[in-house]
């Protein structure tokens, strides 16, 4: 069986290439900063760029943000900021000194494929996008495995953003949909990204796989909606959360969660997980019905 399950993920894995999502956060990003005094772009700046980060990367964000019409500022740029209270663009951003974290959430929501390169290199963009990501991904393993259990729904795994080749069990998708989420997390955290350089990671993601179907007959009991496949597609949703939890502590502080923590984060999560099984299925649900009224 273990065997098996090696194989299935080595097969997968050669249509996962990290280079994309390397690409992906390296891409060049620009903001023009737009206010009506200077210590209102200082104020600007200084959220983006806060002094307690390092010289280099300070440095690094002069190539991203600009003051618009300044000499060397380009002429377009990927996202417009202005002061609160000024006029600007219906696609510019609004930022408040006493709220400056509305703006990021709401440039996050907004400019999705923005968010790999602007948390690489501003700070302040950097634990939503693991935040959105971890959650995205947890509810993506979610929803396959409400779609593998129910296959008439099996259509509806098109409109997510991913789908590589064929797989001969959910684990071997939901593993390597986490080995996919480790990348981002490293890619969103500024550190290296590739199979090599998050070896590691990969290998407790793997290693904990192998678990899965355990802890999903385990958990399964302990959830208050019933049999059937919401417990299913919330231990996925869970495990998958509680695994990035782990990825996003490791590229912060070097070290993921220990297993007493695990199993402590999975409880708090499953129920969370639950909620969002029961939603997803219903969603998922009412786009069948809507085409097959089409």
């Amino acid at each position: 069986m273990a065997g098996m399950f090696l194989q299935q993920i080595r097969a997968a894995v050669a249509k996962l290439d990290p280079n994309d999502i390397r690409e992906a956060a390296e891409r060049p990003v620009s903001i023009g900063l737009v206010a009506s005094s200077s210590s209102s772009y200082n104020a600007m700046e200084d959220y983006f760029a806060p002094a307690a980060i390092s010289r280099g990367k300070r440095w690094e964000t002069a190539s991203v943000l600009y003051r618009v019409g300044d000499a060397g500022a380009p002429r377009t740029v990927d996202i417009e900021i202005y002061e609160e209270g000024l006029p600007g663009p219906p696609d510019a951003f609004s930022f408040s000194p006493g709220n400056p974290e509305r703006t990021v959430v709401q440039i996050i929501k907004q400019r999705e494929a923005l968010g790999l390169p602007l948390a690489r290199r501003l700070f302040p963009f950097r634990q939503p996008v693991v935040d959105h990501v971890i959650r995205t991904i947890a509810k993506e393993n979610a929803v396959f495995a409400l779609a593998a259990a129910i296959p008439d729904l099996m259509p509806n795994l098109m409109t997510m953003p991913w789908v590589i080749g064929e797989f001969a069990s959910d684990t071997s998708f939901l593993t390597l949909n986490q080995v996919r989420m480790a990348f981002l997390i490293a890619a969103a955290s500024d550190r290296p990204v590739g199979y090599r350089e998050q070896r590691g990671q990969i290998g407790s993601i793997i290693a904990a796989a192998f678990g899965w179907r355990a802890l999903a007959r385990k958990m399964a009991a302990k959830i208050p909606f019933g049999a059937g496949v919401i417990p299913k597609a919330a231990v996925a949703f869970a495990g998958t959360y509680v695994e990035g939890l782990s990825l996003d502590r490791y590229n912060r502080v070097g070290y993921g969660f220990s297993r007493a923590e695990r199993q402590i984060a999975y409880e708090r999560a499953l129920g969370d997980g639950a909620v969002a099984a029961s939603r997803l299925l219903a969603r998922l649900r009412d786009r069948r019905r809507d085409s097959q009224a089409e």
